[in-house]
């Protein structure tokens, strides 16, 4: 009986040798490449070297060893194609009927940080053009990329199952492993290109890093797939699995946190801050953050910048949210929090921030840079009356929450504190009349004496104005731009009232 023909030549060697002996069980007999056959010698297991099938040795340090005719045209060669037979016949070219290919460890090696030059040492020619040919060829070759699917190769050759069918899932897997291999390159190389921010052509590429829950609703599939080189940032200590909603809503937490500075506490709700609180010590900023609204931050998120000790773990464990995210929990606080069985808790590590923003849409990919810009320093006073220092304070506070507001948006604080936060409204007015409702729910209508709000967007009517002043509000921050601005300053200067402009829309939709 003739034996069929394996070509493997693999950089990671993980479970090879099985695999290969599983080959020769199987009636092939095997061409490998340098270190691959190397491997295999160590394990009593024979091949053909490359060479010998192309009357070639390896040239240029390896980086040709399998872009050879006898090679290609062994896979390539249609079985039921008589023109391609013959001309394989003729050569004396003998048929591929497996191959077996794993790429070079580029994603390895920029991740340690290599040189560029190391980096380009690590771009496989080779192989990528084996993976392609066997691909192309499916209905007559099987092409395996992935070292999960050795064991179940092995079994459908021993079954005699390993159909056309079978053989054109394994083609996808390697366009898919090929095609993000060239996306990553691309990806990395595009950083060394400086002005290089939006490309003529972006080509993402996303690993698995685990299935969730479920998606929005528990009716939805969903997982998370991970950028190659992206750090972990977080490291889950306790609790269930996480959902779509839990991973979206805690990436908007902390996102909000990294603007924060000083003892910070931020309670999200579906993607949407609903409190934050600043105070000298965590325990008091969470209870700032859970009084601004103690109904919204239930089955909420909550984000802090410090360690969560035992005095902020009591607090936290009065209510019911479904994960706390921080730098670090003190043994004090595990042993309150680790209770609850369902709690998911967060280790937080440094962040890495996206230089781009994705939004898909039908047939299409919207790209922007992210908004990274929050004027802090450099207010424009328009009003005769300028804020006072407290009132500074929690005007820039503000701003920093009413930019992860979904438009239109206003906030409210006071004392490192907010009172008060609306967005997603079809009209400002709607959003400041709503922020204000909510402040008087949860705190009473006192607590808007001497607070300062602040707008995403800028105001084009005075309305806002009146109602904030009606309130108590006595400070306003917002972008300013609008044709009609100065009845908006002029009105604040009637009621005595501070306003600061920024020139720095913040919409978020």
């Amino acid at each position: 009986m003739n034996k069929k023909k394996a070509l493997i030549s693999v950089s990671s060697k993980e479970n090879i040798v099985n695999f290969a002996n599983g080959l020769v069980a199987n009636n092939f007999e095997i061409i490998s490449t340098g270190a691959t056959k190397a491997e295999l010698a160590v394990a009593g297991i024979s091949s053909f070297d490359v060479a010998e099938i192309t009357n070639f040795p390896e040239a240029l340090s390896g980086r040709v060893k399998t872009l050879h005719p006898n090679i290609h045209a062994g896979i390539l060669a249609k079985r039921d194609d008589n023109e391609h037979m013959k001309f394989l016949s003729k050569n004396s070219i003998e048929q591929i009927e497996l191959v077996c290919v794993n790429l070079y460890p580029f994603k390895d090696t920029v991740a340690k940080g290599a040189s560029l030059d190391d980096a380009i040492e690590q771009i496989d020619i080779g192989g990528p053009a084996l993976i392609r040919a066997a691909a192309k060829n499916y209905k007559h070759v099987c092409v395996i990329t992935n070292i999960s699917d050795y064991e179940n190769v092995i079994n459908m050759l021993a079954e005699g199952n390993l159909n056309e069918n079978e053989r054109l899932k394994l083609c996808v897997k390697a366009f898919e492993h090929v095609a993000a291999y060239d996306a990553l390159i691309a990806q990395y190389l595009s950083q060394k290109v400086e002005s290089n921010i939006l490309p003529e052509k972006i080509t993402l590429t996303y690993e698995k890093a685990c299935e969730l829950r479920y998606g929005e609703n528990p009716h939805q599939q969903a997982a998370l797939y991970r950028e190659p080189l992206y750090k972990q940032d977080f490291v889950q200590l306790h609790g269930k699995e996480l959902s779509f909603n839990n991973i979206t809503d805690s990436y908007g937490a902390i996102a909000l946190l990294k603007e924060m500075t000083g003892p910070n506490v931020v309670a999200v709700k579906h993607a949407s801050p609903c409190g934050a609180g600043k105070a000298s010590s965590i325990t008091q900023a969470y209870i700032k953050a859970y009084n601004a609204d103690p109904v919204s931050i239930f089955g909420g998120i909550i984000a802090a910048n410090r360690e969560i000790d035992e005095g902020a773990a009591i607090e936290i464990a009065k209510t019911y949210v479904e994960i706390i995210i921080a730098p670090s929990f003190s043994e004090e606080a595990l042993a309150i929090l680790t209770k609850k069985k369902d709690l998911r808790l967060l280790k937080l590590n440094d962040v890495l921030i996206d230089n781009l923003d994705y939004k898909k849409i039908p047939g299409g990919l919207l790209v922007q840079t992210i908004d990274d810009k929050l004027i802090l320093n450099e207010l424009e006073h328009k009003t005769i009356r300028q804020a006072t220092h407290p009132e500074t304070f929690d005007m820039l506070f503000a701003l920093k929450l009413v930019k992860h507001l979904k438009s239109n948006a206003i906030a409210i604080v006071k004392n490192g504190q907010s009172i008060g936060l609306s967005g997603g409204q079809v009209s400002r007015i709607s959003a400041c009349k709503q922020a204000i409702a909510n402040a008087v729910e949860h705190l009473g209508k006192d607590v808007l004496l001497g607070a300062a709000m602040a707008s995403d967007g800028f105001f084009p009517f005075d309305d806002c104005i009146k109602a904030a002043n009606f309130a108590g509000i006595t400070a306003i921050v917002q972008p300013g731009g609008s044709k009609n601005d100065i009845a908006s300053i002029e009105a604040c200067d009637r009621y005595n009232m501070a306003m600061a402009f920024t020139n720095i829309r913040h919409f978020r939709h």
